[in-house]
Parts: C-alpha cells; structure tokens; sequence
C-alpha cells in the first residue's frame, strides 16, 4: 500500500477560496481560528496522520480486532496510536473549551477528519463515534451529565457509541424493543435498568480507553408504541464514582463481534444489557424523545461519513497515481520503441482525472456545508443562522449519501488502474473498495438519505431552500459568462445544463410528492445523485474562477490553478455531463420502477 500524504494545497485552498475561512475565523468564539494556526493545525495533523495512522491501515485490515470472552483486542498498534491521538489533543479539537475542548471552528476540525479517515479508516471511527455522543450530550444531556462524562469524552480518554439498532430492527427503531425501567436508591441515584440487545455497535467494546460511554434507545414501562415512545439513555460500561474515578463493572457485556468485509480493525460489536439484575442507565433529556435526540448524534455521524467518502476517494487516487506513474506497460500510442508508464495512456489519464476531479468537488461540497455549519451556530444575526441551517439540513444527506456512493465507484477504478494487482490484496487498492462498501450502508442508507432529502428537506418546505442554492448557481454561471477561456465557457455550459436538471426536478418533486409520494421516492437516489453532482459541479466552477483570478494576479502556485481549471473542465465535461439523464430518470423513471407486481419478479 503506497503512503498517505494529506493534500494539503488543496485543503487550503478550499478553506480559504470556497468555504469562508476568514469570514469564518470572525465568528463569536472563532477568533483564534488565524490562517497561520490553521496552517499549523494542518502541518501537525498530516504529520500525525502519515507517520503515525497511516502504516496500520494495512496491517489493522490484515490482523483485525478480535473477541475473546467479551473482551475485544484492537490490531497491534492500535492502542499506542490512540494514546497518542489523545495525548495530542486530536479529539478536543472542535468542542467547547469549558469541558476541555479547543472550541475550533466545525470548518478546521473538517480537514483533519479528513485525514483521519484516509490515514486509517477503521481507526477513525472511535473518534467519530465519540463526536456524536458528544453532541447529543451538549444539546440535550443534564448539567450533572455533562459534569460527569464530558470532560473525560472530550479528552477521549473515554470514547463514545451510538446503540439504536436491534435483531428485528434494521433501519426501523420504531420496532425497538430494549427496556428501562426506572429505579431509584441512595448510592446511584434516580437511574434507569436497561435490557436488552443492540447490534452493530461500532466501537461497541475495545481496548483502548478506560471507559466506553453507550447512548442506548429504549423504552421505559408506559411508553407509547413507534418511536414516539423512544427515550435515550447513557449507560457506561464501568458506573463513575462522586468523585470521578471509576467504579464497578456495569451489566453490558459484548456478546461477539461482527465477521466483516471491510473495515476489519474497528469492532463491531453485539452488546447484551441486563443478563444480570439490568444495566444502570441515565435518563438524557425527556422520556420518549430519544429518537429526536438520536439524531443530532445522527446528523454529525452522517457528515463525517460524507467525509468518510472524500477521505477513502483521496487515499485510492492518490494509490492509483502513484501506480500509474512507476508501472510501465505498452508503447505510447502516439509513436516509440519502448514500453511507458501506463500514466501516458488516455484511458488510464481518464480513469486518474475521473477520480481527482471527483474526489475535489466532493471536498469541496463538504468543506462548503461545514462553514455553514459554524455560521448556523454562531453567527449573531438570526436570519442568517436560520438560513445557514436550512442550506446545512438540506446538504447533509447529500454530503453523506453522494460522497458515499462516488467512493465505492472511486475506489473501483483505483483497482482498475492497476489493472491484475488491483485484484491482489497485497497490493492495498482493494482494502479501498471493501472499506469503501460500509459507507452507503451505515448512519443511514442512501435512500434514506435521498428519502428525508426530497421528503422533509424539499417538498415539506416547498424547495425554499432548494430555490435558493438554485439561485447561488446562476450566480456562478453567471459570472463564469463574464470569464475569458475556451476552459470557462465549457464549465459554464456544463453547469448551466445541470442547473437546468435541478430546477426541472425540484418542481416536480414539489409538485408531484403529495398526489403520488412514490413516485417521487422511486426517484430520489437519482435525485440525490443529481444534486451531489451539480453542487459540486457548483464548487468546482467557484474554483475555477478563483484559480483564474489567482493566475491574473500572479499570486501563488500557477501550475496548481491551471490543474485546479483544467480539472474543472474535465468535471463538466464528464461528470456534470451526467446530470440530464438523471433529471429523465428522476421525472420519469416511477413507471418502471413499480410497473411490475410482486409475483412478476
């Protein structure tokens, strides 16, 4: 497997051209967030990520984690890699300074999650994991809650899960059936005991911190029945002293962990709570909330499994790149004597640039909706909060489910770029696409992606928000008819068709979800599709512009502007080139999807 190195020159220019960086370093608590610390931040963390990370992403994947009588043991490695992960600071990065945290902007903490993921996959979803209970506990736990667990979660010296699912369950919690039932006694308090199994528990058991704190989705005795009657519980796997330190063993216990196709190194345990008298649990927020509580947690995990997409996509091109350009085979076909680097074949440049151009824009698209991110945080004008929330909610499951599904299509043509040696696990490009394969899956399919996507996130609200990042584009498109180029007025005319495609779409989807809600469904992973496909098509026309403008100012790298809009060009040409058979697909594809009967398959 070749090294990672974090591509950083496009990292800054993302953050700094596209996302907002100094706009947002003037954010209420951002003030810190200078160009030359975030520099420093990223210097570090590609160091950390490259010579620490890095080399066990291979040797995790070949040893994987392993169970043994409940307990768990991560990959040779893995333990020493976290001590330092903690040691420097890596998990506080973005959560607020009052329990121990950075309180960096959502926009810095991006890229370094970023790094993460490429670096080692399997090790970064400890830490992502962790994120989310975070956040659930933030928003929604008990001051004494949040005195008790935050501190020591921020660090990361105890790590966090996400318990929702069941056997019967699958993606539907509202068939959950673990119990709480509530207790009260001097030593522990008011608390709840928890019964019950969860299933595909990442991180769920391991040996890396002192202390694993579960969030758990159960019903207490009254609750009604669906998921109206859901409530989240935080439940530790050892009970924490007044004082702190750690008390006994609670009543979880991991029953076995799951046999994979990729991701090897992370555990995925099945946990069983309450073999004994019930595990003790503490009530977050309100009975029968826990699934509107659930998704905050869900929210962070489905942008950082986006991320998870940009990451596993840089890693595999930047595999295949290094292939192409050591790997000698066959004559040019413009002429010579002798066998070329397989780089210097179209097909295989098309392959390259079909991964670099796509890998970009999804970076982009993501680095975007984090700025928005902070902006809806913390921005002091309320309009602008609501508005910027608004663009995030709606971009989320495209972020997670596009970025996700162009992975898997990515990482299959590192493989194909290496052509045989692809195909041998030796070689590392196919522990891209089997990694690769859980991220569709998990934190929510792509069609519930695409489901709340054309659902809660367009028809609810008309396609307000919708219209608006519709109206963005032809900002975009406008400007770009103003540029000088041959390279610009292709960009400009691939955007403007996939804009087009949008438009078409959102009023249908508008105006067809109520009189026929399915077909509007049987549509919605084209749509959402489309949308990752324009957005950053949106992106990578917002860089081309600044690469232009940078080169007639002389300002900076000119050979990474003229690839930055050379890149773009390839993006129109074919990728956004796509966009109009999606929009046929998405306004007229129901049909055949729900022409035949049951009995017809």
């Amino acid at each position: 497997m070749s090294d990672y190195v974090a591509p950083l020159k496009d990292m800054r220019f993302v953050l700094k051209e596209l996302a907002g960086l100094d706009q947002v370093a003037k954010l209420p608590g951002c003030e810190d967030a200078s160009a030359e610390l975030v520099d420093q931040i990223l210097e570090e963390s590609g160091k950390f990520c490259a010579t620490v990370l890095a080399p066990l992403n291979q040797s995790g994947d070949e040893q994987g984690s392993k169970w043994d009588n409940g307990r768990v043991t991560t990959p040779k490695g893995f333990i020493e890699a976290y001590k330092q992960f903690v040691d420097g600071g890596w998990n506080a990065l973005q959560f607020p300074p009052e329990f121990g945290g950075q309180g960096l902007p959502k926009l810095v903490a991006t890229p370094v999650m970023e790094m993460w993921k490429a670096a080692n996959l399997s090790f970064s979803l400890c830490p992502l994991l962790t994120g989310g209970a975070i956040e659930a506990l933030l928003l929604r736990g008990a001051d004494a809650l949040k005195k008790t667990y935050l501190p020591k979660m921020v660090e990361g010296t105890w790590t966090g899960t996400m318990n929702l699912t069941e056997p019967q369950a699958g993606s539907d919690l509202a068939l959950v059936k673990a119990k709480a039932v509530p207790h009260s006694d001097e030593r522990l308090g008011e608390h709840y005991r928890i019964h019950g199994q969860k299933i595909f528990i990442t991180y769920g058991e391991h040996d890396l911190a002192e202390n694993i704190v579960h969030l758990v989705l159960a019903r207490t005795p009254d609750a009604p029945e669906g998921v109206k009657g859901i409530s989240l519980f935080i439940v530790p796997k050892f009970l924490v002293n007044a004082d702190g330190s750690l008390g006994q063993r609670n009543d979880v216990h991991c029953a076995s962990i799951e046999h994979k196709l990729g991701i090897h190194a992370s555990p995925t345990a099945v946990l069983i709570y309450g073999e004994k008298e019930g595990a003790i649990g503490y009530l977050v927020g309100q009975e029968n909330r826990g699934l509107e509580y659930m998704f905050i947690m869900m929210n962070a995990a489905r942008f950082a499994v986006g991320l998870e997409g940009v990451a596993i996509s840089e890693r595999a091109y930047q595999q295949a790149l290094a292939y192409a350009k050591e790997r000698v085979q066959s004559r040019d076909l413009a002429g010579g004597a002798k066998a070329v680097p397989i780089i210097r074949h179209p097909d295989v440049r098309r392959m390259l640039m079909s991964m670099k151009a796509q890998t970009e824009a999804m970076r982009a698209l993501a680095y975007v909706v984090a700025a928005a991110m902070d902006i809806a945080h913390r921005d002091p004008d309320a309009a602008l909060r609501v508005r910027h929330q608004a663009f995030a909610d709606m971009m989320i499951p495209v972020v997670k489910g596009w970025s996700t599904e162009t992975c898997i299509e990515v990482a299959s043509t590192g493989i194909q770029v290496h052509g045989g040696m692809g195909y041998i696990e030796e070689t590392g490009a196919a522990q891209h696409l089997r990694d690769a394969r859980i991220t569709t899956i998990y934190e929510g399919t792509t069609a519930i992606q695409s489901n709340d996507l054309v659902g809660r996130k367009m028809a609810r609200e008309g396609g307000a928000t919708a219209k608006e990042v519709i109206k963005a584009m032809h900002a975009v498109e406008s400007e770009l008819g103003k540029a000088q180029g041959e390279d610009m007025a292709a960009i400009r005319a691939g955007l403007a068709a996939g804009i087009k495609a949008v438009e078409d779409c959102v009023a249908w989807i508008v105006d067809t979800y109520a009189p026929d809600i399915k077909a509007v469904h049987a549509g919605s992973v084209p749509f959402l599709k489309l949308m990752g496909i324009v957005c950053g098509g949106w992106q990578m026309a917002r860089a081309a512009l600044a690469a232009q403008k940078k080169l007639a100012a002389k300002d900076g790298d000119a050979s990474f502007y003229r690839a930055k809009i050379a890149t773009a060009r390839f993006y129109a040409d074919h990728v956004l080139a796509q966009a109009p058979g999606l929009r046929n697909t998405v306004v007229r594809g129901a049909a055949g999807v729900m022409a035949l009967t049951e009995d017809q398959f």
